[in-house]
């Protein structure tokens, strides 16, 4: 592989790295071949073996022949950029206190039925846009017996490089894509849906009746404004969490660990 040492920010190649915005990560090729950025062995580690397709790595010098190494060897001929830690820094705007980043392919989409075909819980992932509860849903997801991972339009990218690193890798384990039609869409796929919502009619978590549905897809919203209205209308259930000492809700990562733990499919 190549070793390339970077004496300036105007280096070739390093603007993926540094001066591309996660928007312009994703459309830097064309649709469907966009880039995003893995950090840390461990998480480029579960990456590559899940079959993501490598590009370049960032790497401080120390790495290349210790933490990288094996890495590096696994990634084939591709570019390995390396310099001076402050400039490292000043590409990234932040201390690689993981001391390696590899760009990677973005992988075509599938669709909705190809995700969810062998599927018995899913989550759907509605209007949810920080970065760290994706990650940790995510991360929570594939620990907790999840098949699937739903996301509207208007949530937050799970390529994005903090999501993917909060969820340590996880969001290349759990099947995931995005739900462009209404949640009751799921129904003709043989799930009953069920919203994570405070309503007056709503049951609680360990009602039996949840727990027996062959098929079923948890829909949650962030924590701030919740679910629509209309999301909620359209679902087969509303679901509660029992609280005490007058708490009326969790963090929508939280609240989202406790839901895939106890309506794990059984």
């Amino acid at each position: 592989m190549p070793i390339i040492e970077i004496t300036s920010l105007q280096t070739p190649g390093v603007e993926i790295f540094g001066t591309l915005t996660e928007a312009q990560l994703r459309n830097r090729l064309e649709p469907g071949k966009g880039i995003f950025i893995a950090e840390s062995p461990k998480v480029i580690d579960v990456a590559l073996r899940a079959g993501y397709e490598p590009l370049a790595l960032l790497c401080e010098r120390k790495h290349i022949a210790g933490d990288a190494a094996d890495i590096i060897a696994r990634c084939g001929d591709i570019p390995v950029y390396t310099g001076e830690r402050a400039l490292l820094a000043q590409l990234t705007g932040y201390v690689l206190t993981r001391g390696v980043l590899c760009a990677m392919r973005r992988p075509v989409m599938p669709t909705v039925q190809e995700v969810c075909r062998d599927a018995r819980r899913v989550v759907v992932i509605e209007a949810v846009t920080d970065t760290t509860n994706i990650g940790a849903i995510f991360r929570s997801a594939a620990a907790l017996g999840i098949d699937a991972v739903l996301l509207t339009r208007d949530s937050c990218d799970p390529l994005n490089r903090r999501a993917v690193r909060v969820s340590m890798g996880s969001v290349f384990l759990v099947p995931w894509t995005w739900l462009d039609g209404p949640v009751n869409s799921l129904n003709a796929l043989g799930f009953k849906t069920a919203a994570m919502a405070l309503t007056d009619d709503s049951v609680p978590i360990d009602d039996p009746r949840l727990a027996a549905e062959p098929r079923l897809a948890l829909v949650m919203g962030t924590e701030g404004d919740g679910l629509p209205q209309c999301t909620i209308a359209a679902t087969d259930y509303v679901v509660r969490i029992p609280m005490s000492h007058g708490v009326d809700s969790l963090n929508v990562a939280a609240a989202a660990a406790v839901a895939f733990w106890q309506l794990r499919a059984r």
